[in-house]
Order: structure tokens, then C-alpha cells, then sequence
């Protein structure tokens, strides 16, 4: 009878292959870099898992901070619209030869502030001849008309505002309704 190797892996043949369905010597040997190989991966997705996070953290942030921004900006540029409106109504008066150059230097005032609500993103709301829409006009007076249709804007007692696409002020509206 053969004497056995008492240091021998009984579940080992000697050409190397492992008795018990497994892979032969050489690829136990590479099971540590196996499992070294996919914890790099694991790590490396929970890298960029948390990159992403992050990433997505910083764009929520900034477009907080923006609104927020948009926000206190809308409350300024409300308090400007009642100086625009009166000096709409100084430019309707009247025109002096006396008051000629108080005029112009209105009129320059006006066109200031007009720029200064545009580059800020504010559009004044176009409302005569359209037809009445409770999302940007308000309406105070209803009068028969034989000339306009029915739910048409009439006249614009105050004009309206946008800012960018929300609404600042509703356009103070006359609107038509059947005679």
C-alpha cells in the first residue's frame, strides 16, 4: 500500500487540480486579488456615487440661493413700479413751452428706470385688445360694448408686469362684456 503525504491537502490532487469541484492551486492563489479587485470596484462606485451626491447637493444649493436672490430682487422691484406709474402720468400731462426741459429730464428718469426693470428681467404685460386672463390681468370695471367682444381688454388702467416668466403685477383692466 501507498504511503500517504501526511503534509499533502487531501482535497488536492498532485497535478494540482482540486478534488472538490474548485479551480486548481493557481487560481486559489489569485482569490485575494479577486477580492481585492472588487472592493477597489465597490469603493470606486461609491466614489462616484458620492460625487454625484454631491454634485447634485451643490446644483440644489445654487438654485436656492438664486431664488431666493429672485425672491428679495421681485420685492424692490415692486416697490419700483408705483414710481414708474407716476411718471407715466407726469409725461401724459400737458406739454409747456415753460416746462419743456422739466419734461425732458422726466422723460430721462423714465427711460432709466424702463431700462433698469429690463435688465433685471421685467416686461410690462400687454393687455389692450387681448383677451382677459385672471392669471396676469385684473379686472375693475365691466362695461358693455358693441365694438369690442366679449372678455376683450378695453383699457389699461395700470399696466402689468412680468418677471421672467412669473407674474409681478396684474395689468388693472376694463374689459368688455355684452350690451
Amino acid at each position: 500500500m501507498a504511503e500517504l503525504n501526511q503534509n499533502a491537502d487531501p482535497d488536492v490532487a498532485p497535478d494540482g487540480d482540486d478534488l472538490t469541484g474548485g479551480a486548481p492551486r493557481e487560481r486559489a492563489a489569485a482569490d485575494p486579488l479577486d477580492t481585492l479587485q472588487r472592493e477597489k470596484d465597490a469603493l470606486q462606485d461609491r466614489l462616484l456615487r458620492t460625487a454625484a451626491e454631491f454634485d447634485n447637493y451643490r446644483k440644489r444649493i445654487e438654485r436656492e440661493r438664486r431664488e431666493l436672490s429672485d425672491y428679495a430682487a421681485t420685492d424692490v422691484l415692486k416697490d419700483l413700479l408705483p414710481i414708474v406709474d407716476n411718471f407715466e402720468r407726469a409725461l401724459q400731462a400737458p406739454a409747456t413751452p415753460e416746462t419743456d426741459a422739466l419734461r425732458k429730464g422726466i422723460e430721462l428718469i423714465h427711460r432709466q428706470m424702463l431700462d433698469l426693470l429690463r435688465k433685471r428681467g421685467v416686461t410690462p404685460i400687454e393687455a389692450l385688445g387681448t383677451d382677459f386672463d385672471p392669471n396676469f390681468h385684473q379686472a375693475v370695471i365691466h362695461e358693455p360694448s358693441d365694438v369690442h367682444r366679449e372678455g376683450e381688454v378695453m383699457e389699461e388702467l395700470q399696466r402689468g408686469y412680468l418677471i421672467g416668466e412669473r407674474l409681478l403685477r396684474p395689468a388693472m383692466v376694463k374689459v368688455a362684456k355684452p350690451s
